[in-house]
């Protein structure tokens, strides 16, 4: 994809989702990595309610782990992989503690050697608590941008790198959320709605839906 494509695809996402930005609520560093990690494989809306209650007494490593990992079990039980996600969460506190003085890291490096953290919640972490450039592939941003072309990795790894490379550095963060947003509103994973997406003259599977019709 040429480079003007690729400028005017991140024009009109940003027409579209300049707006947006990211979809946990979160007041420290440390609730937006236990957000995160409880993200998975669940909506933002579903974790917001369960953190919204978390949150209001445990908010700590300290009073993560003094809450125990069967009671937050229960607290989490809606977000789905509640065991695996208590466990990790119990570890990870511990490990801030024990190596971190309790504060979260702001390095790659350090952020994925904690439990239940891999790039993707580690890049949401630096981009979001720390303002650090990142992009962050989740579902919805491998899905999109490989439909329209700005990756074409088959991989989670291929795809951030292809992201990187090919979206200025100062807009990764932003062009992450908008990926989101375009993902959840318009480019669905089962319907793209193509027939009303401001992308379609741009994007690479609406040509060749196109060319197959």
């Amino acid at each position: 994809m040429t480079k003007k494509k690729i400028e005017q695809i991140l024009a009109t996402l940003e027409k579209l989702y300049g707006q947006e930005q990211c979809g946990l609520d979160f007041n420290t560093p440390f609730e937006l990595l236990i957000a995160t990690i409880l993200s998975a494989q669940c909506t933002d809306v579903r974790v917001n309610i369960v953190t919204n209650d978390l949150f209001d007494k445990y908010n700590t490593p300290e009073t993560i782990l003094l809450l125990g990992e069967e009671a937050l079990l229960e607290k989490i039980k809606t977000c789905g992989l509640a065991k695996t996600k208590a466990k990790n969460i119990i570890l990870t506190c511990h490990r801030l503690l024990i190596e971190y003085n309790g504060i979260v890291p702001a390095q790659m490096e350090q952020l994925i050697t904690l439990p239940g953290v891999g790039r993707k919640t580690a890049n949401v972490v630096m981009s979001n608590a720390f303002n650090i450039p990142a992009i962050a592939v989740d579902t919805h941003v491998f899905r999109v941008s490989r439909r329209i072309g700005l990756a074409s990795g088959k991989t989670v790894l291929e795809v951030e790198k292809e992201l990187m490379k090919n979206i200025p550095q100062d807009k990764w963060s932003q062009a992450h959320h908008w990926l989101i947003w375009h993902g959840r509103k318009c480019c669905t994973a089962r319907k793209p709605n193509c027939g009303e997406c401001m992308l379609y003259n741009l994007c690479v599977f609406a040509r060749q839906s196109f060319k197959e019709a």
